[in-house]
Formats: structure tokens, C-alpha cells, sequence
């Protein structure tokens, strides 16, 4: 695999940004790891990261150069800051940045990446979680799927939740989000956004979820899950013991990339 950190200009949110790539790259010689690349251009992973990371802190937590090595794929994993993967109410647009020209630029930098909605999923963790299905539910036409793991699914009762919890969030997410009443039914309101695509009669994505049970997220999860399973969506969700931490992503992740890419795959 070959590792890239790119810094580049944003004109949407008009600022430099980075990301740090993943690229498939074909070797013999590497020791404990066999690189391979495929035929034709490849099938791309956007990878989120969280509330408090940025670009680098799938690499620094987890073995996900090692995981796609044998996949033949990218991952493109970018900083979004803490703004929840949305075209924010102070004005920076997020969401415009992650959905529209990220991909774009990407696509440009590296031409070999495949343009095809089937070979493109969003996934990420917790705030990332909730971008992937955000992506994969308000930008089906880029993304064919869309895998959380331990995702602010239900984002209405998060901004509750944390406001109650910290009076001191509130100026964040309204910063973010708006009122908790603007918010509800929105386009940033995945509960609404899969009701939407849905009743669009428009192609929808592939879904995954995986969350813990001790997790802060839990309940909130089991709602989105039974919304989209009885709206119709191809939706494998998966739960079992565990809280909000690493350990468990490092796993998971694995299991998402083997939904994604076939049953066949086994990943060490």
C-alpha cells in the first residue's frame, strides 16, 4: 500500500484542509503484509473520523493500512472538524465540502479511483457514523453504501441528550444545527432523510450498523435501525457487549469491509 497526506485548498469551505489516502499498491517483498491491486480502477472508502479526531486517527488507532492491503481498494480518510458533517448554521459548509467536492477532488488527484456509486461507501465512527449514513442517505447518488459504527443515528435525541447532559453544548449545536426545532425533519435529520429518499422511489443505499450495548448511543441506534428496516431499506445491523471506544472499531471495521466487498473476504 502506498500512504499519502495531502494538504489541499477547499474553495467551498475556503480554507486548506488534508486527508491522509490509502492507495493499493501491487508488492512482493514486504514483510507480513502482501499488497495487491486490482485491474481497472478501484472501489474507494471514505472513512470518518469522530467528534474529537481528525485525518490521522484511524491509522494511529486501528490497522487499517494492513486490513486493505489485500483488497485492491483506497480509503480516503479527511479532517471535517467538529461540525458534524453539515453545512453548518455559522456558514461553513461541511457538508457541501464531504459530499460534493471532496469526492471530486479526489477523483482528480487520483484518477483511478472509480467514479460508480456501487464502489463507493462512506463509513465511520460515532460522529462519522452519523456522516456515513448521512452521505449514503442525502448523496445516493455518490455513495451505493453507507456503514456506521456506533453512529449518532439519532441526531435530534443527541442534541437533546448532550444539551441536558452540558448546558455549555448548547451554543456548539445550535452553532452546528440551529434550534433543536429546526433541526427535527431536516435534511440533517437522518430519521427524516430516510423517509425522504424513500418516498422519492429513488435508489437506496446499502446500510450497516454496528453498536454496543453499554453504549451512550445504544437506544438510539435500535431507533434508526427499526425506521429504515420498516421503510424498506437493505439495512444489516449488528449489536453486541461493548461501550465507546477503539478497541472495538479496530474489530468492526473488518467486518464492515468484508459486508461491503463480499463474504468471501477474510481479513487477519
Amino acid at each position: 500500500m502506498a500512504l499519502m497526506h495531502v494538504d489541499f485548498f477547499s474553495d467551498v469551505l475556503g480554507m486548506s484542509m488534508n486527508m491522509d489516502v490509502i492507495l493499493p499498491q501491487q508488492t512482493r517483498g514486504q514483510i507480513g503484509m502482501e499488497g495487491k491491486m486490482g485491474d481497472g480502477r478501484y472501489k474507494t472508502m471514505y472513512l470518518l473520523h469522530g467528534m474529537s479526531d481528525d485525518q490521522t486517527t484511524w491509522q494511529r488507532r486501528t490497522s487499517i493500512e494492513r486490513y486493505v492491503s489485500e483488497l485492491g481498494i483506497a480509503v480516503v480518510m479527511p479532517t471535517t472538524h467538529l461540525a458534524f458533517y453539515t453545512d453548518t448554521a455559522y456558514g461553513m459548509n461541511y457538508w457541501t465540502f464531504i459530499s460534493e467536492e471532496l469526492p471530486r477532488i479526489c477523483r482528480e488527484f487520483f484518477p483511478r479511483m472509480s467514479e460508480r456509486r456501487e464502489d463507493t461507501l462512506a463509513a465511520g465512527l460515532s460522529m462519522g457514523g452519523y456522516g456515513a449514513w448521512k452521505l449514503g442517505l442525502r448523496a445516493s447518488h455518490t455513495f451505493g453504501a453507507a456503514a456506521s459504527l456506533s453512529g449518532a443515528l439519532d441526531i435530534v435525541g443527541d442534541y437533546k441528550r448532550n444539551v441536558e447532559e452540558c448546558s455549555d453544548r448548547l451554543p456548539l449545536f445550535q452553532g452546528i444545527f440551529g434550534s433543536e426545532e429546526k433541526l427535527q425533519g431536516s435534511d440533517d435529520d437522518l430519521l427524516a432523510l430516510a423517509r425522504k429518499l424513500a418516498d422519492e422511489g429513488a435508489q437506496l443505499p446499502r446500510l450497516y450498523a454496528w453498536c454496543g450495548t453499554e453504549d451512550f448511543l445504544y437506544q438510539g441506534n435500535l431507533k434508526a435501525w427499526e425506521h429504515v428496516k420498516k421503510l424498506g431499506y437493505d439495512l444489516s445491523s449488528f449489536e453486541s457487549s461493548g461501550d465507546h471506544q477503539w478497541k472495538y472499531w479496530d474489530e468492526k471495521i473488518k467486518d464492515i469491509l468484508c459486508w461491503w466487498l463480499g463474504e468471501g473476504q477474510i481479513l487477519a
